[in-house]
């Protein structure tokens, strides 16, 4: 089965996960269809990889000699590794076999429900199950450090978007993910429901990343010789400069503007421009890339914190050119949304009843309100 990238039609169906605060998986350690593990998920991913086995493994090379990348990766497999850690594990940062076994489960579960049930866009389930207990793993606790003063003075509304309660009036009431712009470094890494593909290229002295979702593409000088843009140049995906250390890539961006997030999908209370992002891209397997990436922002955060995902292959998995703006009627439908809402108030406050509420959240999910007329759209009438 070929996966192509479907138009960003509207964001509230492009994603459920959306913050730090909330499993990168929609699943994480919550129910769910489940399904006997198939062999591919019988033991955690980590331990089947081949430097895991044999620690003298060593990466594929390129023809120049530096440790290859090149390919389509995703991080599907993540999907149901929460993104920080419940706090009754303390400082465990794997599953227990137990553990394991009903997340393997629930992945397989949802490996079949989407593949020969469900009908709502993609919902990619990947086809290996890792036994990490969350995405963050430092500090020790899997959690993501407490933000400054400044950085809670930051939320507001629009760090939500189509995700969030309104008021919708203008373009900056939504988000760069919303609006097909970005989701910035690490919003295009975090699994999330579907597009969660990357290609990556090499070249001597540079590696490019293209992100399958909102096609944003990184390019990273990697000899050494190129210093960083001078600090008033700032980026939404900041300006990358990478070297190696042995088999690691290790890329340092900073100069990032003050408008993305590091949520799942780039959502999430912004983060600010002084943030420094350092990556350690490690291939461990011909099929697994384990990705380490730490997020130092002291305006925003009082300490830094750090990620682990290993980004993996898929089967036939491709990536192909992502139309966003071509069907993403997200900005539009919650304008003209947002001006009818305003007409029914008007229109109840007039005959002198109660003003309808306000829809809160993605309220497009759940059963439909009384009396909403309700109708097969595949009975072709």
């Amino acid at each position: 089965m070929v996966r192509v990238a479907a138009p960003l039609i509207c964001t509230l169906a492009a994603s459920v996960a959306l913050a730090l605060t909330a499993p990168a998986g929609a699943q994480g350690f919550g129910g769910g269809p489940t399904a006997p593990p198939s062999a591919a998920r019988a033991a955690p991913a980590e331990t089947t990889a081949a430097k895991a086995r044999d620690r003298n493994w060593k990466a594929p090379r390129t023809s120049w000699g530096e440790p290859s990348f090149e390919g389509v990766w995703s991080t599907d497999d993540m999907r149901s590794v929460p993104t920080v850690r419940p706090q009754n594990f303390g400082e465990r940062a794997t599953l227990t076999p137990e553990e394991f076994r009903q997340r393997a489960g629930r992945d397989e579960g949802g490996a079949d429900a989407a593949r020969n049930r469900e009908t709502f866009l993609r919902n990619e389930w990947g086809t290996r199950t890792f036994g990490y207990s969350s995405l963050v793993v430092d500090p020790p606790n899997g959690q993501v450090p407490e933000m400054t003063a400044a950085g809670k003075a930051r939320a507001g509304e629009r760090d939500r978007g189509t995700f969030g309660n309104g008021v919708f009036n203008a373009f900056e009431d939504f988000t760069l993910y919303d609006r097909c712009l970005t989701r910035g470094v690490i919003g295009s890494t975090l699994p999330v429901i579907y597009g969660n593909g990357m290609r990556i290229i090499q070249n001597p002295g540079v590696v490019a990343i293209s992100y399958e979702m909102i096609h944003d593409t990184r390019i990273i000088s990697t000899d050494g010789k190129r210093p960083h843009l001078d600090e008033g140049i700032r980026q939404w995906m900041g300006n990358a400069r990478g070297h190696w250390e042995g088999d690691t890539l290790v890329v340092e961006t900073r100069n990032f503007t003050d408008q993305t997030s590091i949520g799942g999908n780039g959502n999430g209370t912004r983060h600010s421009a002084a943030m420094t992002l350092t990556e350690r891209f490690t291939r461990v397997d011909p099929d697994m890339i384990e990705y380490i990436a730490t997020v130092n922002d002291p305006v925003a955060y009082t300490a830094p914190f750090t990620f682990r995902l290993m980004i993996t292959t898929q089967p036939n998995y491709e990536t192909f050119e992502y139309s966003c703006h071509e069907g993403n009627g997200a900005v539009g439908h919650s304008l003209s949304g947002e001006r009818a809402f305003e007409k029914e108030v008007a229109d109840a406050i007039a005959r002198g009843e109660t003003p309808p509420p306000r829809t809160v959240g993605m309220g497009v999910y759940g059963r439909p309100r009384e009396g909403a007329e309700v109708f097969d759209i595949n009975a072709g009438e």
